[in-house]
């Protein structure tokens, strides 16, 4: 029986994946591109962090109050 590996990167694939973002993008780009990406895995990291405190809980915004219905 085969198998499908799908996900088998080979240094040849990563290669050409980074020949291409460099065509596309700039050399001047690419390192704007990472620090967002960055910045955003790190955000998400905190906040995960705030949320697994014990102790921390959410606090009441004014918007959680509008959305019961009015008459």
């Amino acid at each position: 029986m085969n198998t499908l590996t799908i996900l088998a990167l080979s240094w040849q694939h990563i290669l050409i994946v980074a020949v291409l973002l460099v065509l596309l993008f700039g050399g001047k780009k690419i390192p704007e591109l990472m620090r967002g990406v960055g910045s955003g895995i790190k955000e998400f990291k905190d906040a995960v962090k705030e949320e697994d405190k014990p102790g921390s809980e959410k606090k009441p915004t004014s918007n959680d109050n509008n959305n019961s219905p009015s008459n």
